[in-house]
């Protein structure tokens, strides 16, 4: 059976990206790691990060999840500060802890992104497939949920798009 986990990186906890996060798991089918409960610093090419939390984070993550999907909201047209600091940790997993890394090979990436609007711009979900292509992972591919004007809901014509995504998930 494939086990997927969500890793939310928001800025918020209990945010847009945690809406959507709730909606595309309403059936409780997948684990969820919140990257702001963890400690992970920046890449360093010294590694004088590695007793932070991201290579346990990783350790789980490859031991026991067949796909991982990002989940993260737009912020200045991109992915979250708190994702890209992760993804940029991916490094670490190139360098010292190559026998962790090799382990993502074969696994499957996918990425939900958010914002206020459906006015994702091109070019956003670029650096999910090539990180995907590059570390020899499957990927499954994406959506982007946006909510109504006040701000509050996840916009219904976004719903059957993740509805969707869902069942991508979960095959």
């Amino acid at each position: 059976m494939n086990k997927t986990i969500i890793i939310q990186a928001s800025s918020k906890s209990t945010g847009n990206t945690n809406k959507v996060i709730s909606y595309l798991n309403s059936n409780n089918s997948f684990d969820v790691i919140d990257l702001k409960t963890k400690n992970i610093g920046v890449f360093e090419y010294d590694f004088s990060n590695a007793n932070d939390d991201f290579i346990p984070v990783m350790e789980e993550v490859i031991n026991n999840y067949d796909t991982i999907v990002f989940a993260t909201p737009v912020y200045w047209y991109t992915m979250s500060a708190t994702l890209k600091i992760f993804f940029d940790r991916l490094s670490d997993l190139l360098k010292y802890k190559k026998d962790l890394g090799r382990q993502l090979r074969g696994k499957n990436m996918a990425m939900i992104s958010n914002s206020g609007a459906n006015d994702l711009r091109d070019g956003f979900e670029m650096p999910f497939i090539e990180s995907a292509k590059y570390l020899g992972m499957n990927y499954l591919g994406s959506t982007h949920a946006w909510f109504t004007e006040d701000g509050n809901d996840i916009h219904p014509e976004a719903m059957p798009q993740i509805d969707s995504f869902r069942k991508i998930l979960t095959q």
